[in-house]
């Protein structure tokens, strides 16, 4: 009996989140900067604006009345990304801490000013 694989890749933490400002720091689009339109927390991956893209060859359908070859964001794994901050605008760690009401916040390690 063979027990069912299951992945066991550690989800991240929510450091990178959707409509944030990311700097790529490793692979193709190394350099770039663009703004996250969707995350993968199950895969560690994030889709960014004008990055990473590729081409998908889509077939006619009822939707989709005209096939073809289509361009699309791919995905970044987020371990190559870093959040840029809007204060020092440079790529930086991100960090949390507990506000005055108890929540807790994202903070850019270098100057200390809330990421929102």
């Amino acid at each position: 009996m063979n027990p069912k694989k299951t992945s066991k890749a550690k989800v991240r933490t929510n450091k990178i989140r959707k409509d944030d400002l990311v700097y790529v720091i490793a692979g193709k689009a190394k350099g770039k900067t663009g703004r996250v339109i969707s995350v993968l927390p199950e895969k560690n991956r994030v889709v960014v604006e004008k990055l990473m893209m590729v081409k998908r060859h889509l077939k006619p359908s009822q939707q989709q009345q005209q096939g073809g070859i289509i361009e699309k964001e791919g995905t970044i794994h987020i371990s190559n990304v870093m959040v840029k901050c809007g204060k020092c605008n440079n790529p930086t760690r991100v960090g949390f801490i507990r506000l005055e009401n108890g929540e807790k916040a994202r903070v850019c390690k270098k100057c200390k000013e809330l990421i929102v």
